[in-house]
């Protein structure tokens, strides 16, 4: 079947890491065209079977984005300066909706604020949570949430091991590193799920969680994995208000932490079962971080802060 009879998917943040990723996985299984949607389309250089440039700022732009789209998956960058993603998904969910869309998939995270009872503010979280009421009420035949993890790739590079006073190389954190925590993967495996979850609406199209988790660690386990593959590295527990401190944002991630030690990153509601149904829409188990750091653990030792 040629791509032009296959059904298309259009895929928002295609040159970002996890539209890039649901770009090369759909690609990899056949089983759909994929369009991808970006601001600037002359930097585009993936496997698209199309390109169209659309602006989520600009909701005009996302008429001719969507058109004839069987599916759409949507990722927002909190990150990006002054990004207000309730009103960029609001956009792009109404365009998905006028253009009669069958399947829409909704990158998303734990709302951190109900989950801590107010107690822990991460608008990095709780605003793509918050989104998830408006894809439900769209009315979308089908719809899906992806829940990315913590990535593989801040354990590595910039925010990885950085030189510490004591000459050695290591990491100075306010957490307790004893503290099963971590929902953990490669991010570039997210579009596994997500290919997965297009073509098997009947599984997952009802509103189905599907978190990526490569693995589940405390602090420790990650430790133990760089050591075993011969990284000498340290660890230092320091107070958050004292990590508050250390550099500009270093409160907001100290706590980031905190949440994490207390409810982990996925929180109390994730369960067992809705991993279990990511891998098997995505046809396979995500790779462990041990398995990750052998091929791509990397260490920038320049000063981070």
């Amino acid at each position: 079947m040629s791509s032009d009879e296959k059904k298309l998917i259009a895929v928002f943040g295609a040159t970002g890491q996890q539209g890039g990723g649901v770009v090369r996985a759909l690609k990899a299984r056949g089983a759909f065209a994929v369009r991808a949607v970006t601001r600037d389309a002359s930097k585009y250089d993936g496997p698209a079977d199309q390109v169209v440039q659309a602006d989520l700022d600009r909701p005009d732009t996302l008429v001719e984005a969507l058109k004839g789209a069987h599916g759409v998956f949507l990722v927002t960058n909190y990150w990006q300066e002054g990004t207000d993603e309730l009103q960029q998904a609001t956009a792009a969910i109404d365009a998905a909706k006028a253009a009669g869309v069958d399947h829409f998939i909704w990158s998303t995270l734990p709302n951190v604020e109900a989950i801590s009872g107010g107690k822990y503010k991460l608008p990095q979280f709780s605003g793509k949570a918050k989104i998830d009421a408006v894809v439900k009420r769209a009315g979308f035949p089908h719809h899906s949430f992806v829940v990315p993890p913590a990535y593989y790739q801040n354990f590595s590079g910039q925010f990885g091991p950085q030189p510490q006073q004591d000459g050695t190389l290591g990491w100075t954190l306010p957490i307790d590193p004893a503290v099963r925590c971590f929902h953990l993967g490669d991010i570039a495996e997210l579009g596994d799920i997500v290919a997965g979850a297009f073509e098997h609406p009947d599984k997952v199209g009802n509103g189905a969680y599907l978190p990526l988790v490569g693995d589940f660690l405390r602090f420790n386990d990650i430790l133990n994995v760089l050591r075993q593959q011969g990284h000498e590295l340290s660890f230092t527990r320091v107070p958050g208000e004292v990590y508050a401190t250390f550099f500009p944002g270093a409160d907001a991630l100290a706590e980031t932490l905190a949440y994490y030690e207390d409810y982990t990153y996925l929180g109390p509601t994730a369960s067992d079962q809705q991993i279990a149904l990511a891998n098997e829409v995505a046809g396979k188990a995500p790779a462990t971080f041990a398995e990750w750091a052998r091929d791509n653990f990397r260490i920038d030792a320049a000063p981070q802060h």
